[in-house]
């Protein structure tokens, strides 16, 4: 503390401080300042720990635990930007609120090292143009002095264009034929927030000056509700720009930036330049040029995946979260957290305001527009007179299928009506590869993973091949099928003989994926133009970017895939979608399986009809009484959320009552059993507390580690970190076990 009581900041020589760094320990360790030395909060500074030298974060003062003979001191402050104060504060929250240790965090806004030293210097190459060498002028030669015409280029790039190896270029360079010159940093260009956009219809323009207007009046939040095609993009286009005039920084969260090629199109019509992009398909020069614009302000606007909100913006003025129902904000591995909760907590600390987009926005965030907690602006008509689609029910106990056939006679009657028109379809089915489950005729051998509780799914082998190939050409045969796990990564080769009973040419395959669905649809249309869309297939943005033009310009008839297909695309020709297995997420009894399903469904149905031509989407259903479909078919989503909305309420259910999951797991069974009972005899009660378990999981085993679950059901106002945390206290784990927290859980496998 100094004088008037408040936490110094700023440390001399000789005093202590405490820095945290990025590893999974249990909080920040105590350093001295070297004399002569000043570091101040935020600082990133390399310090001694063990036998090597890492990076971190002055975090605050020294506790004063450590004795001064037993003190080591910091090194050098690093040349990057410090971490600014809010983001100080997001770290401590977040763990605090997910039970992590604070360095995990630490660890997510601090993800490139390499960005804390300065940027090494990039040569590029051009042609000397008074060259003094005698070196032989050979025809691969030739071919990069033409190439080095222009502007100066990197080895690689100079070398690939020419066709020639590395050697070639350097060989050239070491003789005076070319002259190495310093390449200039990555330009982050400004957005132009003064550029006109498109025209507004009276709805939209309400709502964009409502949110452009909450961008100078400090913390809130605002759901922007539209059906879809309703233009949500264009309106919070406007809270950006109004971020911008104010000098401020902008952050788009996206739940599949790689599948965002028409959102950046959007983007750069609208303000006349790319913004910054942060996921994991961005190379690791271009996260490290992204963290460092980010850090030193120079990147105005970042679209991201989830992880991007904890990069250390220093003015950020605006959070958007589209799609914010998408469960793909929920992280479920190391730190556990939900991007779209931590985006209003983050809002909330740099007090300025978050923007939730969906056309099915999630019940959590339904509530707190109820409870007054939220705003709202609300777009109810789709843009430029488009209309909603045609919503039908196919009862699929009435349609008798032959084995090994999946489309209904009205769907294949739809699609062919369709095509006749020269229109496009749209058939989706989330579940990927060939087939969910392989067996054997003779002996009912089932292939299931090794290290996982989960049958081995096949597939064709087409991951890898280039989307025009994998979309031109017919599925292999079974010959080169694979069997992989979807949740380790195992793929082995289709045996030839069964490996329990020796049988060959028994396997059958049981029950439809996108691949087998692709095989029928050719089979039954084989003049028709099919691409394929799952995350097999489409591997990284250039790929998923390539498809997306080839559907744009009329080259694809059908496109057929898995959940990626509701990512917000608009496709003015796709008149029709049909969902194969309408059923599918309503299986397994999870909380938010109604919720889930129906969101999935109707943003998949909202890709149907975006432009002047009507649209039309076909549900195969072997429930078509259910209340999802039922809302489905009716148009009726409002109704759908109060029936979910009471039924979560009088459970008390989030988001009505608090759910924390406990994963106890390791390699050795009867450890994680035991760990399990110890955890059981000691769980907490009290009024409103409820413990379910401990149960095997789901998934039993995952990636070779055994696992069993608890369930913590609390009333909404506990607070139930605090009573984890005295769990967990009381119970010595094997050093094999580990238990992992999952506050506010979206899945339970």
């Amino acid at each position: 503390m100094d004088s008037a009581g408040s936490i110094k900041t700023q440390y001399i020589g000789g005093e202590t401080v405490s820095v945290l760094l990025p590893l999974p320990l249990s909080g920040a360790y105590d350093y001295r300042v070297p004399e002569g030395a000043i570091l101040k909060a935020g600082d990133f500074v390399t310090v001694p720990l063990g036998g090597r030298r890492l990076a971190g974060v002055v975090w605050g003062p020294g506790s004063g635990e450590v004795a001064e003979a037993r003190l080591k001191t910091a090194g050098a402050v690093l040349p990057a930007p410090p971490l600014p104060e809010v983001s100080r504060r997001f770290v401590d929250w977040v763990a605090d609120y997910t039970l992590s240790p604070p360095g995990a965090v630490l660890k997510m806004a601090a993800s490139v090292p390499k960005a804390l030293a300065p940027e090494k210097p990039v040569l590029g190459y051009v042609r000397n143009p008074a060259p003094t060498t005698t070196l032989k002028l050979t025809v691969a030669r030739q071919r990069v002095l033409d190439a080095a015409d222009g502007p100066p280029r990197i080895l690689a790039e100079l070398a690939r264009d020419a066709g020639v190896g590395a050697g070639v270029v350097k060989a050239l360079a070491e003789a005076g034929a070319l002259t190495a010159v310093p390449m200039p940093a990555k330009a982050f260009v400004p957005p132009d927030w003064k550029r006109a956009g498109p025209s507004l219809s009276s709805d939209q323009q309400r709502a964009a000056d409502d949110l452009a207007a909450k961008t100078r009046a400090g913390f809130s939040v605002t759901l922007l509700d539209g059906v879809p095609g309703s233009g949500k993009t264009e309106v919070y286009f406007q809270a950006v720009a109004a971020a911008l005039e104010s000098g401020r920084q902008a952050l788009v969260l996206l739940p599949e930036i790689a599948l965002g090629a028409q959102w950046l199109n959007r983007f750069r019509a609208r303000f006349g330049a790319e913004p910054a992009l942060w996921h994991s398909g961005v190379s690791d020069a271009a996260r490290r040029a992204t963290w460092r614009a980010v850090a030193e302000g120079a990147a105005r606007v970042v679209c991201g995946a989830r992880s991007a909100l904890f990069l250390p913006f220093p003015d950020l003025g605006l959070v958007v979260v589209d799609e914010e129902h998408d469960s793909s904000y929920k992280q479920e591995d190391g730190v556990i957290y939900n991007a779209r909760d931590m985006a209003v907590v983050r809002a909330r600390l740099g007090n300025i305001p978050v923007v939730l987009a969906s056309a099915t926005p999630s019940l959590e965030t339904v509530a707190n527009v109820a409870a007054g907690r939220y705003g709202a602006a609300h777009l109810p008509d789709r843009h430029g007179g488009a209309r909603l689609p045609e919503v039908v029910r196919v009862d699929m106990r009435r349609e008798k299928l032959p084995a090994g056939r999946w489309i209904s006679e009205p769907l294949a009657q739809a699609l062919a009506a369709t095509f006749a028109n020269g229109e496009q379809a749209m058939l989706f089915l989330n579940r990927r590869g060939y087939a969910p489950l392989t067996l054997c005729r003779g002996c009912g051998h089932r292939f299931r993973c090794p290290d996982c509780s989960a049958w081995l799914v096949e597939h064709k082998g087409r991951a890898g091949e280039s989307p025009r190939a994998l979309n031109d050409a017919p599925l292999s045969g079974r010959a080169s099928a694979r069997l992989r796990c979807h949740h380790c990564g195992l793929a082995v080769p289709l045996p030839e003989r069964c490996p329990a009973c020796q049988a060959e040419g028994k396997f059958a395959a049981c029950g439809p994926g996108v691949e087998r669905l692709e095989e029928e649809t050719r089979a039954a249309f084989p003049k028709a133009r099919i691409a394929l869309a799952t995350s097999d297939v489409l591997a990284g943005a250039q790929a998923a970017h390539a498809l997306i033009r080839r559907v744009e310009a009329g080259e694809v008839d059908v496109l057929i895939g898995t959940q990626i297909l509701a990512k917000g695309h608009h496709f003015p020709k796709l008149t029709l979608v049909g969902a194969v297995d309408a059923d599918l997420g309503l299986a397994g009894g999870d909380l938010r399986a109604a919720e889930r399903t129906y969101q999935l469904l109707y943003q998949v149905a909202g890709r149907a009809g975006r432009g002047e031509r009507p649209g039309k989407v076909v549900l195969q259903t072997y429930m078509p009484e259910h209340p999802v479909m039922a809302a489905l078919a009716d148009l009726a989503r409002d109704r759908f959320i109060a029936a979910e909305t009471e039924a979560r309420r009088e459970a008390a259910m989030p988001p009505f009552g608090r759910l924390v999951a406990l994963i106890v797991s390791g390699k050795k069974e009867a450890e994680v059993e035991r760990a399990a009972r110890a955890l059981a005899r000691v769980a907490p009660g009290g009024e409103g507390l409820r413990v379910l378990g401990p149960a095997p999981a789901p998934l039993a085993v995952l990636r070779g580690r055994h696992r069993r679950r608890f369930l913590l059901k609390a009333p909404r106002a506990v607070a139930v970190q605090n009573i984890v945390r005295d769990w967990l206290a009381r119970v010595r784990l094997p050093r094999g076990v580990r238990v992992q927290v999952d506050v506010d859980p979206y899945g339970f496998l």
